[in-house]
């Protein structure tokens, strides 16, 4: 699965992942491979991704908006 984190004046993160924790409006929720295709917004709080390594990250956002579709995730945020 391609992740691609970006905000207005940059790109934050790009590249493979395994699984991802998003901060969903309502409530988080998890993207992994095959996820159906969906628009939401995000609420401030941690986006934490799985590298196809196994080692897992995480970036703060203040909020924003995500799509996933065909197994790609994006993510915008300021």
């Amino acid at each position: 699965m391609q992740l691609r984190i970006i905000s207005p004046t940059k790109n934050i993160f790009e590249g493979e992942v395994q699984r991802v924790l998003l901060p969903g409006a309502k409530a988080p929720f998890v993207v992994l491979r095959g996820h159906a295709p969906l628009i939401s917004s995000l609420e401030a709080g941690r986006i934490d991704y799985t590298l196809p390594s196994g080692e897992q990250e995480s970036i703060e956002v203040s909020g924003g908006f995500v799509e996933v579709k065909d197994n790609t995730i994006v993510v915008c945020t300021e």
